[in-house]
């Protein structure tokens, strides 16, 4: 595994990206490549979400056929691996091969390969490229590109990478052994229980009647202090839960792919079968499309805090 960060060599020649899929994670990075001179060609399923991205200096298209006609770039950020999958097979009339995929939908295990397969069937040269990172760092331009794919054609994706990140790890020269989307599963695994533990803490502090500054100033600065416990915390406590840095139905999402990913190598996921569960729940109450914070929530029969003992 080497880590790159921004200062490393890029291509000079400005590059034609077509980004397919501009929700929370894609906007972003499909701005921050038209900040970096590159042309960008947008599309996304439901057009309104992409339409913003033409104050940017993005062209916005009708179909992925179009956004990938003539582009050097492919950048595929989607729901999940099938939705991926099907974006794809509608861009085909307009791809060529030769043409660079990073695929940086987070997948899961099973699609990986599969998707990697449609690349070398269509000439395309396929990058498994999950990003670490929620809304802010995607704006920021400061995420990280975790990713796997042939020495061939690094020239072309890195300049993409550079744009949207400010670090790229790379993981291995064949895209389809997934070891990309495998380390980005196990981080995510990470996120997922601490933002399951602290709404489950936070909760029983109010029902115990118990100050969350109390809790707050107990830990700090000691071992179980932590950054984004507090970052957790405070969209919890102070209403910041909209607009979604990751919305509670893509954490259910993933957290079900990092279970799959446990079964399917002999590991039980206590933890994230539970934290998916919960994050259900939070959005059948309703919280579907706010922070994954939100799964707070999920601890009220009734979906909300009742009154504090």
């Amino acid at each position: 595994m080497t880590d790159t960060g921004t200062d490393s060599a890029t291509a000079t020649d400005k590059l034609t990206v077509a980004v397919l899929g501009t929700g929370i994670m894609g906007a972003a990075m499909a701005r921050n490549i038209a900040r970096a001179g590159h042309t960008v060609r947008a599309w996304n399923r439901t057009r309104a979400k992409a339409e913003p991205l033409a104050a940017d200096g993005a062209h916005v298209t009708e179909s992925p056929e179009e956004a990938v006609r003539g582009a050097d770039v492919v950048l595929t950020m989607l729901y999940d691996g099938g939705a991926a999958m099907e974006v794809m097979r509608e861009a085909v009339p307009g791809l060529r091969p030769g043409t660079v995929w990073a695929q940086s939908t987070t997948a899961g295990l099973e699609s990986v390969p599969l998707l990697a397969s449609f690349a070398a069937e269509h000439g395309l040269v396929f990058y498994d490229a999950p990003v670490l990172g929620t809304r802010q760092p995607a704006e920021a331009g400061q995420l990280t590109v975790l990713a796997a794919g042939p020495a061939r054609g690094r020239e072309t994706v890195l300049p993409v990478f550079e744009a949207v990140g400010a670090r790229t790890v790379w993981t291995g020269d064949d895209g389809a052994a997934a070891t990309a989307t495998r380390l980005k599963l196990v981080a995510n695994s990470w996120v997922v229980a601490v933002t399951a533990a602290a709404g489950e803490t936070l909760a029983l502090a109010h029902g115990l009647g118990v100050d969350p500054a109390d809790f707050f100033g107990l830990i700090a600065g000691g071992p179980l202090d932590m950054g984004y416990l507090r970052a957790k915390g405070a969209a919890i406590l102070e209403g910041g839960l909209s607009p979604a840095s990751f919305a509670v139905v893509t954490a259910e999402k993933d957290a079900r792919l990092i279970v799959a990913a446990g079964e399917a190598h002999g590991v039980r996921l206590d933890v994230a079968a539970a934290s998916a569960e919960r994050f259900a729940r939070a959005a059948a109450q309703g919280h579907g499309d706010e922070d994954m914070a939100a799964a707070y929530y999920a601890s009220f029969d009734e979906g909300e805090p009742p009154a504090a003992v």
